[in-house]
């Protein structure tokens, strides 16, 4: 076998599934190994590695039997290798098309006398920085100065008095002992303009028996690369063995918050230590010095890693050259600019915000109410969704705790008369945001606050993801309408609790949300009312609607479009109510956005119910859901009613906006149903019964099971007793 992939899944499971399909999902990969290493209990990445252990025997999956550290986890996975080359990724890193089959031809042995058929290419690969896929920044150099092993105009490497450093054999007698790989370097080091001489395991290949011939190891704790790989770089170059792939063949995907080593704290004075330790284990090498210095200055100048109390004694411990206060005076400069930038900008608000912000910043000094819950939902459009079950639910488990509800000054009609609100931007607003304990919204607050320790922040979401959100909406520009990601990730950053209704959901939340919060698998509170339905409770609903009993009911509820404005559905509803029939009744919702649905009607067979405050209700109200691509399908689901997929335009959308689910594609578990794309395909479905036929059936079971794990009426109460912290006994 040539080579083993070890891959360490540790808090990656919005990403893993990815990863292990980037290289499994290779032809040319068919020569090598994949060893997943999960921390001991695995959570949902030990679930993903197992279910692709179970479909490819090239895949093994092996749990840390200690509590999870990185370095240990490569250890464990290089000790159970059986390949000739090791590659060492994190479960968030990608092999790129085409690596497996260029990496593979660069360590397999050709005669002599022979180069490689797959050497370098003419023009080197550019690398991309850590925004959109595809978005090319200024190339480096591939022997840029600084890098071990490079080679630079006076045919020396590393600053003066250093070594110097071979070029990798054009004619080499045999395989590299290490591989360098083109490198992506889509991480923080790429502000530094160093990256090239910072150590990653992943831009790297090393050959087993070299690794155990040396007795290789990471280290424990943070940058724990440092060591094994600097020294494997210095062996082979000093031994002539030292070869360059100049392609880019992983990207490395920024986890953003909650990754150990973009946290900030004293734990990244490790740096040093690892440093210090390098050096003892080669003997001073003057090598070590030119790297040594530039990454532990991209580590002190990174604001995510080391604190501003904790500078000066990170410079002192690095001995770095110079004095720090010059190095502080230089930082302080560039903070006050910024600082007169945005004083610039707060100029330019209302008298009114300032005042209100000054207020807000003095209550930021009251202490917190421990009492005292703020919701949001929809942008502040009401009571609604989520956050509604869980407001209804923690006054019963926790009556002790007020709720207090944010709304538009345009949507305080909507407000029942016996539920507590503030106006969004009020004095009453920021005050309750700066001193609430528990913060609860489906999307997010107005304004912008300043999160507090001892706040806790849960975000419910409000729908399963059919089309891209968050960071992953990157390559869709023109449809984001000025959206700051950078806003998005800050926002995810002050969850503690981010509310999942299925694993497909899990994974992409904590992806496209980056965040160090907890994720809690509970199924959406909103639900409960569909999986504790009655027919007693659905007739009640029915008739506050004015349907007659015994007709059949359908909910067409499509979803907003990006590229369109306005609700304009690609279906003639006056024309669809007539063919079928006086005993059918069309009930129709449009997306919030719109606020109604459209001016016609067939008598009372054609309802708009865009402006009915419950969307649950509606659904029990109904024998079958007709939407497009709208999320309440998902929710739907746990009613174990039809499913009508109507798509008349789903390349486009897929093109405008991008998605996870192919509902047309008729698989188990991504297709709910009967489908349809044109309205003459509509009718047919529906007179002909095959929206009810026992093939639907099937779909709609096998979506049920993937999409409705956990909707079992009690997700309310596990949400309130989690978050709020109430016993069960």
């Amino acid at each position: 076998m040539l080579l083993s992939v070890v891959v360490t899944a540790h808090r990656v499971q919005g990403y893993l599934r990815a990863a292990l399909e980037a290289v499994t999902g290779q032809a040319d990969a068919g020569d090598c190994e994949l060893i997943v290493v999960t921390a001991p209990g695995g959570g949902l990445e030990l679930g993903i590695a197992r279910e692709f252990a179970e479909r490819d025997p090239r895949v093994q999956v092996l749990p840390l039997d200690r509590p999870w550290e990185r370095g240990a986890a490569r250890n464990a996975g290089a000790s159970a290798a059986r390949g000739s080359y090791l590659l060492f990724l994190d479960g968030q890193d990608l092999l790129l098309p085409g690596a497996a089959a260029e990496i593979a031809a660069c360590l397999t042995p050709h005669p002599p006398g022979r180069s490689d058929p797959a050497g370098p290419p003419d023009t080197p690969v550019t690398p991309h920085s850590p925004g959109p896929p595809d978005t090319p920044v200024t190339p480096r150099s591939p022997g840029a100065p600084g890098a071990l092993g490079a080679r630079d105009t006076t045919g020396t490497s590393g600053g003066p008095g250093a070594r110097d450093a071979p070029r990798p054999p054009a004619e080499a007698p045999g395989p590299p002992d290490v591989l360098r790989l083109g490198h992506d370097q889509i991480d923080l080091w790429d502000r530094t303009r160093q990256g090239d001489a910072l150590p990653h395991a992943r831009s790297q290949i090393f050959r087993r028996a070299f690794w155990e011939a040396h007795a290789l190891r990471f280290t424990e704790g943070l940058y724990d690369d440092v060591v094994p790989v600097h020294r494997a770089l210095l062996l082979a170059a000093d031994a002539g063995t030292l070869g360059t792939l100049d392609r880019i063949c992983v990207r490395h995907r920024v986890r953003g918050t909650g990754a150990p080593a973009t946290a900030r704290g004293r734990a990244h004075f490790a740096v040093v230590q690892a440093y210090e330790r390098l050096a003892v284990e080669t003997g001073g090498d003057p090598r070590v010095t030119a790297v040594r210095s530039a990454h532990l200055t991209a580590v002190l100048d990174d604001p995510g890693r080391i604190a501003p109390g904790d500078r000066a004694a990170f410079f002192r411990a690095a001995g770095l050259p110079g004095r720090y206060t010059a190095h502080r005076a230089r930082r302080a400069a560039r903070a006050g600019r910024a600082r007169a930038r945005s004083a610039a900008r707060a100029g330019r608000k209302s008298l009114r915000a300032h005042v209100m912000r000054a207020a807000y910043r003095a209550d930021l000094h009251r202490p917190l109410d421990p009492c005292l819950a703020v919701y949001g939902a929809y942008w502040n459009r009401g009571v609604a969704c989520n956050p509604a079950a869980v407001y209804a639910k923690a006054r019963e488990l926790v009556p002790h705790i007020r709720g207090v509800w944010v709304v538009s000054s345009r949507h305080r009609d909507r407000m029942p008369p016996d539920v507590p609100y503030v106006i969004e931007g009020s004095r009453a607003y920021w005050r309750a945001m700066a001193t609430a304990t528990y913060l609860v919204n489906n999307s997010s607050f107005p304004g912008g606050f300043t999160k507090r320790p001892g706040q806790v922040y849960l975000q419910t979401h409000h729908g399963t993801p059919l089309k891209t959100m968050g960071l992953d909406q990157r390559p869709y520009p023109a449809l984001t309408n000025g959206v700051s990601f950078e806003r998005i990730a800050a926002h995810a950053g002050q969850w503690d609790f981010s509310l999942s209704a299925n694993p497909h959901s899990t994974e992409i939340w904590d992806r496209v949300y980056p965040s160090s919060c907890e994720q809690l698998p509970y199924g959406y509170p909103r639900n409960d009312l569909l999986c504790s339905a009655t027919p007693e409770l659905s007739g009640k609903v029915r008739a506050e609607l004015g349907i007659a009993p015994g007709a059949t009911v359908l909910l067409y509820a499509p979803t907003h479009r990006d590229y369109r404005t306005g609700f304009l559905p690609r279906l003639d509803l006056d024309r669809l109510a007539a063919e079928l029939g006086p005993d059918w009744v069309l009930l129709v919702r449009a997306h919030y956005f719109y606020g109604r649905s459209s001016g016609t009607a067939a008598g009372d067979r054609v309802v708009d119910v865009t402006g009915h405050p419950r969307v649950e209700e509606l659904c029990l109200a109904s024998d079958a859901l007709i939407t497009d691509y709208s999320s309440l399908m998902f929710d739907y689901a746990c009613l174990d009613r039809p499913v009508i997929t109507y798509a008349p335009d789903w390349e486009a959308y897929r093109a405008a906006r991008g998605t996870y689910v192919d509902l047309l594609s008729g698989r188990p578990g991504d297709t709910p149903g009967a489908v349809a794309t044109t309205e003459a395909g509509l009718r047919e479905v529906l007179l002909s019964g095959a929206w009810r036929a026992p093939e639907a059936e099937a779909l709609r079971a096998a979506f049920r099971a993937r999409f409705c794990p956990y909707d079992d009426g009690h997700a309310a109460e596990r949400v309130v007793r989690r978050v709020f912290g109430v016993s069960s006994d």
